[in-house]
């Protein structure tokens, strides 16, 4: 490529990037990442909301899992007991 390609081709691009950056930084596009911010904050808040349900629930389960254990364990105790007591 010549020096006067290259020259065009730098000229073209630094043209393109002054456009785009005129483009990004327009009230549109403002506006534009403003709702989008918006919006993903919303979604944000409602996952954090589920993942608290989730939490919730797993504690909720694991304190009936420990239960169900204790109580096995107190029965268990109990029949060995009775058994000890007949023989």
């Amino acid at each position: 490529m010549s020096i006067g390609g290259k020259i065009a081709l730098f000229l073209g691009g630094t043209l393109f990037g002054s456009a785009g950056l005129k483009i990004l930084s327009s009230k549109d596009a403002r506006k534009v990442y403003t709702h989008t911010t918006a919006a993903v904050l919303r979604c944000k808040d409602e996952v954090m909301k589920q993942v608290e349900f989730v939490q919730e629930s797993c504690s909720d389960i694991l304190a009936d899992a420990k239960q169900i254990n204790a109580d096995r364990e107190k029965a268990a105790e109990a029949e060995y007991i009775e058994e000890s007591a007949q023989a």
